[in-house]
């Protein structure tokens, strides 16, 4: 069998990826006053298992009233800072998969209900509610109570507040931070015309709509160690008309890169109410393929990839660098598993795990096996599952 592109390594920065399996940053709304417990001990437990490359940490709010719903995790506080400590602790235990985390602010979108209570905005004043803020004074949906339009003191307090979380997550020592400008969220409002009209230097042109994110990107990259990386999530689309679209992502990707950015996460969506999104599998490859023909930093793919043969055409075929799992992998944790029995590859399994070895259910796996040398042994006791045909 041809060695697989997605079982290939990779490198960000200092940080050695396995495989081009990643796990995308996925919001659980179930954090208690923006601290972390033990719902994201099972959850990102569970995930830190899978044999991915890399598990990313869901939207951590820098405030308060950056939080999309009350339920989010947040990084602002010294309590949020050790609720995140000890559920890391937990993790690493038994898990030396590296561990980022994507840093937000929501922006006009906060405020809310958890999704599967509605998701209906909270006005000011009730209960898990708060005023909003965001480029503008415009509401996502016209329903919603307007959001205040950030003045300079406010930019500088949410900048300020970016670098403060960054600061936070180099003591807990994640391996990465992702900037969430994608999904509708501030970042994401500032570079939509959709949702920014403002009139100053910050708005307008595609220049000034860049320049708040940009300056974010700066002060968070200033104060995360220098060795460790800084990616971005981007929208690749609005999916509206006039709205942010793929030739506005790629001068970003550009401008971003140029700033040291060491990867870049293409998504899209999120910006308005009247987006219409073609779902279907791998519906957003090729925004990633454009922005990959434009930079020269790694590229990650994301959107119901949930077939690993076609998983494994998006990295061969050169489409995007690695691919992100979301959905795909609440639904079946061992994914990353499963394509490596498929294409013939390798990833790491806890050795608790390994009685459940193909080669021992023959009338299930066929000949696959499980081969766990004793010098694959790390610290985290873990080995390497390694799928082969006999």
């Amino acid at each position: 069998m041809a060695q697989s592109a997605l079982f290939q390594p990779a490198q960000v920065r200092n940080v050695h990826l396995s495989n081009r399996i990643v796990i995308a940053p996925m919001c659980q709304y179930s954090a208690e006053n923006g601290c972390m417990n033990d719902w994201h001990v099972i959850h990102l437990g569970q995930l830190a298992l899978s044999g991915a490359a890399l598990l990313t940490i869901e939207a951590t709010a820098v405030v308060p009233e950056g939080r999309i719903t009350y339920g989010d995790v947040g990084l602002y506080d010294d309590a949020c800072e050790a609720a995140m400590r000890e559920t890391l602790g937990h993790i690493r235990r038994w898990s030396n998969m590296p561990i980022g985390l994507q840093l937000d602010h929501a922006g006009r979108k906060a405020s809310t209900e958890v999704p599967w209570a509605g998701r209906l905005q909270f006005a000011p004043g009730q209960p898990n509610g708060w005023q909003t803020e965001a480029p503008s004074a415009i509401p996502f949906d016209r329903h919603d109570h307007p959001p205040v339009a950030l003045d300079r003191d406010g930019l500088k307090r949410v900048r300020d507040a970016f670098a403060a979380a960054a600061q936070r997550a180099a003591r807990l020592g994640l391996d990465l931070i992702q900037l969430h400008c994608a999904h509708g969220y501030l970042l994401h409002q500032f570079l939509s015309p959709l949702s920014n009209q403002r009139t100053d230097e910050y708005g307008g042109s595609l220049e000034n709509r860049m320049r708040f994110p940009l300056e974010v990107f700066d002060v968070v990259r200033d104060a995360f160690p220098k060795e460790r990386p800084v990616s971005v999530r981007v929208s690749g689309t609005d999916w509206v008309e006039g709205g942010w679209d793929i030739e506005q992502t790629i001068a970003f990707a550009k401008a971003i890169e140029a700033r040291g950015c060491d990867a870049i996460h293409v998504s899209s969506g999120g910006l308005h109410a009247e987006q219409k999104i073609p779902v279907a599998p791998g519906y957003q490859v090729s925004l990633a393929r454009a922005v990959k023909a434009a930079v020269r930093m790694p590229v990650i793919a994301v959107g119901l990839i949930s077939n690993v043969e076609h998983a494994e055409s998006i990295v061969a075929n050169g489409d995007a660098d690695m691919i992100a799992l979301a959905r795909t992998v609440l639904y079946d944790p061992r994914w990353p598993w499963h394509a490596a029995a498929e294409l013939g590859a390798q990833v790491r399994a806890p050795k608790q795990y390994l009685r459940a070895q193909p080669s021992r259910f023959k009338s299930l796996f066929g000949d696959a096996r499980i081969v766990c040398p004793e010098p694959m042994w790390t610290e985290a006791d873990e080995c390497l599952l390694s799928i082969e045909d006999e």
